[in-house]
């Protein structure tokens, strides 16, 4: 199994007078942070994408850039890349430059996107989600295949005998599907033989997935893909510290802050410390606490689901700079190294 962390570059709001964080700071923490994900040898570093007030990452791919020469061996994935709202030649071009930075070590996880204001600022409409998320996904797959590109779609002008450059390391790109939990993204994902990862976050019950997990393989398998390069995954709200209840305590204003700011513009209920509590026992998605109940959380998860990657989604809320980098120190230090072990035995 892969191990990672992703960030979403979220900046951290005074509660007082609801000042937010500056933009360059908050970037530059982020450097250190990824450089310290690499040198405790997790597997996958994550970014997101947003256009909010309260994060400080538009472009995943800037990012990722600059982290491909701060690091070693670390995968370098968007977490995720809004591809709907997108244009996928430009896309392919960005990562496949981090790609070759990187020394092969790009990845590009297209969703659809939970957050919509990409959509009115890019020139796209609503109504046409779904749609815009299948024909983008087409056209960046048949780059992905093949150099000199002949298409025509509904939202993006024609390609005739156009040339996409540079290419990615081995003429290939690594490309995942992210799906909150709709059917029609796990059977798309499995049909098209893409790797899959689930955002499963909050206080979500794990056993809730059961069944989406279950679909994407067996849709995977029906459509008579390679069961040898089946890959799923799970992305789950996280932060670990040296003694449990410290870091719960210390998390849970930051965290309800932020699920609140969110919930307002969803019609959502405020967070209630109940939630966050049941969230955070072995039975629910919220990966908040010491490496013990981390290991066995993640452990519970990969014998439920079969995945063959986590990733813990640190920085919800704005957790201060010393406090993420004491939780990536755990995670490489302590969560993976015992995660792996225990894998390892199963063997």
């Amino acid at each position: 199994m892969e191990l990672g962390i992703s960030m979403f570059g979220d900046l951290h709001v005074d509660p007082s007078n609801g000042k937010i964080q500056p933009a360059q700071q908050r970037l530059q923490e982020l450097m250190e942070e990824i450089k310290l994900a690499d040198e405790v040898g997790l597997d996958l570093l994550g970014i997101g994408e947003h256009h909010r007030p309260e994060y400080a990452v538009p472009s995943p791919e800037i990012i990722l850039a600059a982290a491909s020469v701060l690091t070693k061996r670390i995968k370098l994935s968007s977490s995720v890349t809004v591809l709907s709202s997108s244009d996928p030649v430009k896309l392919y071009q960005n990562f496949a430059m981090v790609d070759l930075l990187s020394g092969g070590r790009a990845e590009l996880m297209a969703g659809r996107g939970s957050f919509t204001e990409s959509f009115p600022l890019f020139g796209y409409n609503l109504q046409d989600y779904s749609a815009l998320f299948e024909e983008k996904l087409d056209l960046l797959l048949k780059i992905n295949k093949e150099e000199t590109i002949n298409w025509q779609g509904r939202f993006r002008a024609s390609l005739s005998d156009q040339q996409v450059l540079p290419r990615a390391l081995n003429n290939k790109l690594r490309i995942w599907i992210a799906a909150g939990g709709t059917p029609e993204s796990v059977v798309r994902a499995g049909k098209s033989g893409l790797p899959l990862v689930f955002a499963i976050v909050a206080g979500t019950p794990l056993q809730r997935f059961k069944p989406l997990y279950d679909l994407y393989k067996e849709t995977y398998q029906q459509s008579g893909h390679d069961m040898s390069q089946f890959q799923v995954g799970m992305f789950s709200h996280s932060l670990f510290g040296e003694d449990a209840n410290t870091i719960s305590e210390y998390y849970y204003p930051l965290y309800a802050a932020q699920m609140d700011r969110i919930g307002r513009s969803r019609g959502w209920f405020p967070f209630q410390r109940e939630q966050y509590d049941f969230g955070r026992s072995p039975a629910a998605a919220l990966f908040v606490g010491d490496a013990a109940a981390a290991v066995d959380k993640i452990l519970y998860a990969e014998e439920l689901f079969g995945i063959t990657r986590f990733s813990a989604h640190m920085d919800v809320g704005a957790p201060d700079h010393h406090h993420l980098m004491k939780s990536i120190e755990i995670f490489g230090t302590k969560i993976a190294p015992e995660v792996r072990a225990a894998l390892r035995k199963k063997e």
